[in-house]
């Protein structure tokens, strides 16, 4: 990771929002008496140089606070974060995750910040559309401010392509039906080449031998399958629950959802995608894909650096395909930041978070970094002139916001159990040793936790 650069421009422009009135600003709950270190976790290596730089802005605008980053890996990050709620060691604030926030905020873990965005003026529709909504738990009260989303895009290495004798034209108008894959099966059976040569849509075939499989496989998906199938099925006219957020029934046995799943995982028996057991070696989707097993993947957006710093492998960016809904799909899923409720400086966990927030941050940091979606709408459009100077076109990510083709990311209680619950089911039906009617019981298991 390049080392960080921060001008004198951008730390005057920093303190200057913080300090205008209204709007995005970092007032609202005074300042401290004296100096005081505030405590951030975060789990992204490739994130934290920008929220360092955040960091370093802040103090720069506000003498008085200081961020502390520590930074864990997904892995780890969630167990360390429980545990030190109940050692009473949690940090201030820290990075936070849809399907994450809720079991917290039920449980007392997390400072509600809803008086506070009122107070401060903070305009929430600043914020891409919906974003801001999912922040709001079961008990009405906010617990963030969106700092950034992501949607899913189809990746594939652009030599493969052109070997295949397709056009990058051609991978924007892909269509894809349960039935057949429409033209999306085609291209994926078409870039899928056995070890003698032959591709996937070709007599001779042998997909017991295959060298460079169509499409990759990072796993089953669980229940959220965000960037394995969930841009097939909503496609497909599915939805999760009866309602989003906080669903009270959820649609796992939906005939569009099973047949959707019935035809995502034929690609593995047909030998255009690898089985779970080659997902599951320990081997990344990424890996594989730069070392050329994997012809596209699907991916979301803030992998996308990532694949591009693969040597030796030439990317590009293709849109999910439309399906018979009549348009393509893609979650909207984002991160905010929390305020551990158990903090000893609540002013100060509340003006970084809002400063995370907030143009300074957003626009003029991480926005030009290239490396996720920022969710004010003015940042956003400064993150993909920075992507375009990187040589990367994130169109494919963005035209879902464009055309209103995003499904806010699942909020629902018992998200834990109902995660277990899908994984063991879904790795079951990947793994060809239960067909998809094997969701029936799961459904029955998962809508069982609501009563």
């Amino acid at each position: 990771m390049k080392s960080h650069l921060r001008s004198l421009t951008v730390i005057a422009a920093a303190a200057l929002l913080l300090t205008a009135c209204g709007g995005q600003d970092t007032g609202g709950q005074g300042a401290a008496a004296g100096p005081v270190t505030i405590d951030y976790w975060l789990w992204d290596t490739a994130q934290q140089p920008q929220y360092q730089a955040c960091a370093d802005a802040f103090h720069k605008a506000s003498p008085q606070y200081t961020v502390k980053i520590t930074q864990y890996g997904w892995d780890d990050y969630w167990n360390t974060l429980t545990t030190a709620f109940v050692s009473g060691t949690a940090p201030d604030v820290f990075t936070s995750h849809l399907s994450q926030y809720p079991q917290f905020a039920a449980q007392g873990q997390l400072l509600p910040i809803t008086e506070q965005v009122a107070k401060d003026k903070i305009d929430l529709s600043a914020y891409q559309d919906g974003l801001a909504d999912l922040w709001v738990a079961k008990d009405g009260q906010r617990y963030g401010l969106p700092k950034d989303f992501d949607t899913t895009a189809v990746i594939y290495n652009t030599d493969k392509l052109k070997d295949a004798g397709i056009k990058p034209e051609e991978m924007a108008k892909l269509t894809w039906n349960p039935q057949d894959g429409g033209t999306y099966e085609d291209v994926i059976a078409r870039l899928t080449v056995d070890a003698n040569g032959k591709r996937g849509d070709e007599p001779g075939f042998d997909k017991k031998h295959v060298a460079t499989y169509g499409l990759g496989l990072a796993g089953s998906g669980g229940g959220f399958g965000q960037t394995e199938w969930s841009m097939y099925a909503m496609s497909n006219g599915w939805q999760y629950g009866d309602r989003n957020p906080w669903p009270s029934r959820f649609n796992y046995a939906d005939p569009k959802f099973k047949e959707t799943i019935k035809w995502f995982t034929s690609l593995i028996d047909k030998g255009y995608m690898p089985s779970m057991e080659i997902a599951s070696s320990g081997v990344s989707q990424i890996d594989a894909y730069g070392a050329g097993k994997y012809a596209m993947t699907t991916e979301g957006s803030w992998n996308t650096k990532t694949y591009w710093a693969l040597k030796g492998v030439k990317s590009a960016l293709a849109p999910t395909p439309i399906g018979p809904a009549g348009k393509r799909a893609s979650l909207f899923n984002g991160l905010a930041d929390n305020i551990s409720a158990g903090t000893d400086n609540p002013e100060a966990a509340w003006a970084w978070v809002k400063f995370l927030a907030s143009p300074a941050c957003q626009e003029e940091i991480v926005a030009k970094e290239a490396v996720v979606l920022p969710a004010l709408k003015t940042a956003t459009v400064k993150a993909e002139q920075a992507f375009a100077d990187t040589g990367i076109d994130v169109k494919p990510f963005t035209v879902h916001v464009q055309e209103g083709t995003t499904h806010l990311a699942p909020i629902a209680e018992h998200w834990a159990d109902v995660t277990a619950i899908m994984t063991e089911t879904m790795d079951s039906i990947f793994s060809r040793k239960s067909d998809v009617n094997a969701l029936d019981e799961a459904n029955t298991r998962v809508n069982g936790l609501f009563g």
